[in-house]
């Protein structure tokens, strides 16, 4: 196995990031010896089981690199609107566009859904067992409620052999259901550019019945002009045991989001000339989007199924969507969608010999029909012709078995395997400009090994191998000829390889978490932009290499700090175009260097204070690299407090200040921009804070 990473000594920030983290890695490989000498005492740290690997493991017995955060890392005097408030503290993990709702957040893990030009692509997100990642390959972020998130898991590396389709990395989301968080919590919020959420929860259980419900509003004006939104959101979960180690779950969880407005993308003159205002063509349309979603789930459990454990999900969701896309021509979109899936999964363990071995087994289904328009707008915003009509259909089947055989009471090998077939479908009824209609089978088995040593009760090496596929979705299978699917176009492939070392370093306090990986990726997707449209190839082969190290240091009694450190390559081979050749240069879209600390300190009766920084490299926009975006640094702060206004009254306040040194960045690069538009400014200095109510 290669690894590459390189640091450029012009840069003096990088070259202080390499530093201290080399320094960081010496500290721990003198630590880990002088723990080995130690004599094994009782951990102070609790046993952490992790279960988006499906097979639920103790962390310290996972041949993978995961990553774990609880309720307060989520909520914290955070203001729970955004997922990146919550993931920065991963390494390998970068989120972009937290200000623009309309094109919503894009996050990308070890490079996998990078490429998006809005939403997510090439990520498997879970909610509740849950999945928001369609079979086609895009998620939408938007249903997801963070005030009801207890905790958030995320598998830093390509998983499709647990997940399938786009599973590049994993984010699973685990809401309250009532038992282990009694009372209600009323918490109102306001801030700079006009930002106002109010939320309510309330949960709690009675005998054989427990429940949880949330309810949020958000409203944002927003710092640039046209990008205001208003969003309502419903999460309810009621849980009934049924005796006997069975239960059964029902999910509800609604959305509804009248109003998103897009300010669109910059060039670098209008950037120079205000980075508050909106692209033109926003304006001129009022570009913007409005969905409707309603989802019910609902789940059965049985710990007591013969020797084993049985768990069944199902789901069913509705989402209308229409938008108004920042350019004149066919940029009036929508449809109407319907998604249903379910999945079983068996858990066993038995004696292979005298060898324990635990098991799962498992069957995923889904299915997406999408009903979808397009019209054509003028210059003056009036919705002209209808442009486009069909039906696009995503059917996805997967089988998967996975087993971890214990060699040892130290050494576990885990072996993975999984077939799935995802068919594509358009049903094209707009024939004016010829059948558009066409389909798509793709059959792929996918693959994972992987060795764990627990080398000492709180120490763990580990090695694994897998491989991933990522199917285009239907707006990436565009053919930019036209008649149907994109003929020129195919899966990309991926193959994965990680060594880790995990641990808790008991004389220090301290934990740590260090992954080596290397990905190579066949005929990787990229967009490219013809016109106003965006098309998509596949661009031969990427390498992306990087080393990734979590430290978290408990200082004193009431002192932690945490850092995340990336260092990383990704880079293009073998990619060329008639025009030109792109071997060698970097992936748009990806910081190679990212470094978030968060120095922490919680006093009695709730009292906490946080001083985060994060450092994002420099990167480039465009394939042929001649664009590059500088690198910068943001300090963030949040403070708070609590009292007790009776026996089981609280009053708690808190107020955060991002972006304290007013540091001029960007929130969102978009890839490969036509006429120069790469750049969404990002707010400077901005304040919010909060009080909240709990009995």
């Amino acid at each position: 196995m290669h690894f590459h990473v390189e640091v450029s000594g012009r840069d003096p920030v990088l070259r202080r990031v390499a530093t201290t983290s080399f320094c960081l890695l010496s500290c721990l490989t003198a630590s880990q010896s002088w723990s080995q000498n130690m004599p094994v005492t009782s951990s102070a740290m609790d046993t952490l089981e992790v279960t988006a690997p499906r097979l639920a493991r103790e962390l310290y017995a996972t041949p993978a690199a995961v990553s774990t955060l609880d309720r307060d890392a989520i909520a914290q005097g955070q203001q729970r609107a955004r997922l990146d408030e919550a993931l920065v503290r991963v390494p390998g993990v970068f989120v972009q566009n937290r200000d623009n709702f309309a094109q919503g957040q894009r996050i990308s893990i070890r490079g996998f859904g990078a490429r998006a030009p809005f939403g997510v692509r090439g990520i498997t997100v879970m909610v509740d067992g849950i999945p928001y990642t369609l079979p086609d390959g895009q998620a939408q972020l938007d249903a997801i409620d963070l005030d009801s998130a207890e905790r958030i898991e995320v598998i830093r590396g390509p998983s499709s052999v647990l997940y399938g389709n786009a599973a590049g990395g994993v984010i699973a989301v685990t809401t309250a259901d009532g038992r282990d968080n009694p009372g209600t919590r009323l918490r109102a919020e306001v801030g700079s550019d006009g930002y106002r959420k109010t939320s309510l929860q309330t949960g709690g259980s009675q005998g054989d019945w427990s429940h949880h419900v949330s309810l949020s509003a958000l409203n944002v004006d927003g710092y640039r002009e046209q990008s205001s939104t208003e969003k309502y959101l419903l999460n309810a979960k009621l849980r009934r045991e049924l005796g006997s180690g069975r239960a059964i779950t029902a999910i509800i969880n609604l959305l509804e989001n009248p109003r998103s407005e897009d300010p669109g993308a910059l060039n670098a003159r209008e950037v120079a000339n205000g980075r508050d205002q909106a692209a033109p063509n926003s304006i001129a349309l009022d570009a913007r989007q409005n969905v409707d979603q309603q989802l019910l789930g609902l789940q059965y459990e049985d710990l007591s199924a013969g020797p084993g454990e049985l768990y069944v999900k199902g789901f069913v969701a509705q989402r209308d969507f229409e938008q108004q896309l920042p350019f004149v021509g066919s940029s009036r979109l929508g449809y109407q969608r319907d998604y249903l899936g379910a999945s079983a999964e068996y858990h066993h363990e038995i004696n292979v010999g005298s060898l324990p071995l635990s098991y799962i087994t498992g069957v995923d289904v889904a299915r997406q029909n999408d009903e979808r328009f397009r019209n054509d707008v003028n210059a003056q915003g009036v919705v002209g012709e209808q442009l486009a009509e069909e039906t696009q259909t995503a059917t996805s089947a997967g089988v998967f078995a996975q087993g971890d055989l214990a060699l040892s009471e130290q050494v576990t090998l885990s072996l993975g395997a999984r077939f799935d077939r995802v068919e594509l479908e358009v049903d094209d009824r707009y024939l004016d400009d010829g059948d558009q209609s066409g389909e798509q089978t793709f059959n792929e088995w996918s693959g994972s090994a992987g060795l764990s040593y627990r080398y000492r009760p709180q120490h763990q090496a580990y090695v694994n191998t897998g491989t991933a596929f990522e199917t285009p979705t239907f707006s990436e299978f565009a053919n930019p000829s036209g008649g149907g699917f994109n003929p020129s176009i195919s899966p990309q492939k991926a193959w994965n390889r990680e060594i880790g070392l995990r641990g808790y370093v008991e004389p220090l306090a301290m934990d740590y978490d260090l992954a080596l990986f290397s990905v190579r990726v066949r005929d990787e997707l990229v967009p490219y932009d013809e016109g106003a449209r965006t098309f998509y190839q596949n661009a031969g082969d990427t390498d992306r290499d990087g080393i990734e190290l979590a430290l978290g240091w408990q200082l004193a009694s009431q002192w932690r700090l945490d850092s995340a450190l990336t260092l990383a390559r990704y880079e293009f081979d073998g990619f060329a175009t008639p025009a030109e050749r792109f071997d060698g240069n970097r992936i748009p879209g990806l910081p190679e260097q990212t470094w978030v600390n968060q120095l922490s300190w919680q006093g009695l009766d709730e009292r906490f204070a946080t001083l985060e920084t994060q450092y994002v490299g420099d990167m480039v926009a465009d394939n042929a690299n001649d664009t590059e975006v500088d690198s910068y640094w943001l300090v963030n702060f949040r403070v708070g407090d609590g009292w007790a206004l009776g026996s089981d009254t609280r009053l708690n306040a808190y107020v955060g200040i991002r972006n304290l040194l007013d540091e001029e960045h960007f929130a969102n690069v978009r890839l490969n921009g036509t006429f120069g538009r790469f750049y969404e400014p990002a707010p400077g200095r901005s304040v919010y804070g909060g009080v909240e109510v709990r009995f």
